[in-house]
């Protein structure tokens, strides 16, 4: 039982990595009697660790069709193993072994090696000239294109070449022909005009089905007649439904802006310009209907043109009312589509309609179109600016006791939007103390004038002064 043991260990003791190395690192860390069985278990363990290493390592260097181990090797070979790597070692910058002088004392010591530290001079490495660490890869978003339009930023590459843009501004650039000519005779602001144009580095240049498209469109629409009703139709549809049209956008909204100017210009009085301002209405309903186009940067453009016809003070009689509702009914589109993105659209819309109502110097069609417009946007404008603003009351102070007419119905209408008249109605007694109260709080809250044309029905009455007080 003794011999295999003393076999065994003899065995051990033949090894590369010794059991004085185990025993070694057993005292640093605090084990002083470990047996010489655990200790040479520990370094047959420890050797059989090392021959695996250096096996997987010599893989990755005959792969690498190399005949010398580094250390990247011997990283490769602990990551296959699932073992953590060394830290500190690289292949380019390989640590220079010395071998350490015989101890005379320990003859039975074989010869030790050890890696020599590096004396660092400060004052030499303070002397030296420092280097500053160059910025790290990042990244940072631009636009390449808004709209068709490359935007003029230093990450973007230059929009025309020096050479081409030379030669542009040798030669004026030839417009297209399809489209109508907005510069005046005046030759002085012809030649402003042409050298912005020269000036404008990216150009939109539209395809020749484009232009055809627009000619044929505009065409169809104006100047409008009984005989081409079917046409006007199909264009509208065109424009309600037709996807790729938003390079043509630019130029239908500022032909309607300038169709709407050049209509009220003169007094819009003639049944010609009724007709062209409810056909410029209806392009901007389709448009706002197209769900293909990006109609938000030309807002600004399209809200002049509503306002106006809705705010004008003389459009024509027999085309008054349709195309003050019509305005109103297209605003309260744009309104319902847009006022998520721009917060601040409703209320400054409803300052301009609020202003036009009770300024003392505004027509009855102004108001009329103001009050349309507050109905168009909601109830809490009709209840801001024709209630608690004074605009029921201005208008009431204007009207003779009796009368009717757009302007009154206009009102009717923006209470029955505060709150709907009842079925059957019930009128209110003057005699009986708590119907006298309601009468006086109306008086109060609408005018003399509106408040009697109330008294007829006591729920709608008193649903309008609840709808008032919260």
């Amino acid at each position: 039982m003794n011999k295999p043991k003393a076999k065994a260990a003899q065995t051990h003791q033949a090894g590369v990595y010794k059991s004085d190395s185990v025993r070694d690192v057993a005292e640093s860390l605090g084990i002083s009697s470990l047996s010489e069985t655990v200790a040479s278990s520990l370094a047959s363990d420890v050797e059989y660790r090392i021959h695996q290493v250096v096996e997987e390592a010599s893989r990755f260097m005959r792969h690498a069709r190399r005949t010398t181990i580094t250390t990247s090797d011997i990283d490769q070979a602990l990551r296959v193993l699932n073992i953590e790597p060394l830290y500190g070692h690289s292949s380019n910058n390989p640590p220079a072994f010395r071998r350490a002088l015989p101890f005379p004392h320990l003859a039975n010591v074989g010869p030790v090696y050890f890696v020599e530290d590096e004396e660092i001079d400060f004052d030499r490495v303070l002397r030296e000239e420092k280097i500053t660490l160059p910025k790290g890869v990042s990244w940072a978003a631009h636009w390449l294109a808004v709209e068709g339009v490359q935007p003029l930023i230093p990450e973007n590459p230059p929009a025309v070449p020096k050479d081409l843009e030379q030669d542009i501004s040798k030669s004026p650039p030839q417009t297209n022909a399809g489209f109508p000519s907005t510069s005046p005779n005046d030759n002085r602001h012809a030649v402003k005009k042409q050298q912005q144009h020269q000036q404008q580095l990216v150009k939109q240049v539209l395809s020749r089905e484009l232009q055809l498209y627009y000619t044929r469109l505009t065409s169809s629409l104006l100047p409008p007649s009984t005989s081409d009703v079917a046409k006007r139709t199909a264009a509208l549809a065109s424009l309600r439904h037709d996807a790729g049209l938003q390079a043509l956008l630019p130029y239908l909204i500022r032909w309607v802006g300038e169709g709407v100017v050049a209509a009220l210009k003169e007094g819009a009085q003639s049944e010609n310009d009724g007709r062209t301002l409810e056909v410029l209405l209806d392009v901007i309903s389709s448009v706002l209907e197209n769900s293909t186009l990006f109609i938000e940067p030309y807002l600004h453009q399209i809200l002049p043109a509503i306002l106006s016809t809705l705010l004008h003070s003389t459009l024509p009689p027999s085309h008054a009312t349709h195309l003050r509702t019509s305005a109103a009914q297209t605003l309260s589109r744009l309104l319902t589509q847009h006022s998520t993105t721009y917060p601040s659209l409703s209320p400054r819309i409803m300052k301009t309609l609020l202003v036009a109502l009770i300024s003392a110097d505004k027509s009855r069609g102004t108001r009329e179109g103001a009050i349309r417009g507050l109905v168009g946007i909601g109830k809490e404008a009709v209840r801001k600016g024709l209630v608690e603003g004074g605009g029921v009351k201005v208008v009431g102070s204007e009207c003779i006791p009796g009368e009717s007419g757009p302007l009154v119905s206009s009102v009717m209408n923006a209470l029955q939007v505060l709150q709907p008249p009842s079925d059957m109605p019930e009128s209110l007694d003057p005699s009986d103390a708590a119907d006298a109260a309601t009468i006086d709080q109306l008086r109060d809250a609408l005018g003399e004038f509106f408040a009697e044309r109330l008294y007829g029905d006591k729920d709608w009455a008193l649903g309008i002064l609840g709808s008032i007080s919260r």
